[in-house]
C-alpha cells in the first residue's frame, strides 16, 4: 500500500474556542465541502463529538455515489481531533485536525494520510486525478472557512 499525505494550514483571526467550536460541529462540514461532491449526512444531526463517534454520509464523485463512514479516534477539545475512514473509497484515510492558539488568532492545520486501493491502478489514479481532486476540495474548504470567519467581522444591521 502506497501512502500519501496532504497538508494544509490556515490562519483564522478568531479566538480558539470560536474556531474549535465551528470545526467540532459535524453539521458545518457540508458548508465547507464543494457542492459538486453532493455531500449529504446519513447520521442524524447534531452529532455529539467524542472518541468513537461515528459519522455516516454520502457523496458523489464524477456521478458515482459513495457511502462513507468515519470514526473519531482522537478528541482533545481546542487542541486536535482525528477522523478515520471505516468504510469508503480509500484503503486508508486519517484526517488530523490541529488547532494552535497564537497571538491574534488560531493556526489551524490539516494533515491527511491516505492510500488508494488497487495497487498500481490506484497509484496511477492518484497521479492522474485523485491528488488534484483532493487539492481542489481543500482549496474550496480554505476559501469557505476564510469567508465564513470574515463574515463574523461584518457589522450586523440594526434591529
Amino acid at each position: 500500500m502506497h501512502l500519501y499525505r496532504l497538508e494544509r494550514e490556515q490562519w483564522i483571526d478568531r479566538p480558539l474556542p470560536v474556531v474549535f467550536d465551528f470545526f467540532s460541529r459535524a453539521e458545518n462540514l457540508e458548508s465547507i465541502t464543494p457542492p459538486w461532491l453532493r455531500f449529504r449526512f446519513r447520521t442524524p444531526l447534531p452529532v455529539p463529538m467524542a472518541v468513537d463517534t461515528r459519522i455516516e454520509y454520502t457523496l458523489s464523485l464524477v456521478g458515482i455515489p459513495m457511502r462513507w463512514r468515519t470514526r473519531i479516534t482522537a478528541w482533545e477539545p481546542e487542541r486536535r481531533f482525528v477522523d478515520v475512514q471505516e468504510n469508503g473509497p480509500y484503503a486508508l484515510w486519517e484526517h488530523h485536525h490541529f488547532f494552535e492558539q497564537r497571538e491574534g488568532g488560531v493556526l489551524m492545520r490539516d494533515r491527511v494520510d491516505y492510500a488508494l486501493p488497487l495497487g498500481p491502478l490506484g497509484r496511477a489514479a492518484h497521479f492522474v486525478a485523485v491528488r488534484a481532486v483532493l487539492a481542489a476540495i481543500f482549496d474550496y474548504r480554505f476559501r469557505q472557512v476564510r469567508t465564513r470567519f470574515a463574515q463574523l467581522n461584518e457589522p450586523r444591521p440594526p434591529v
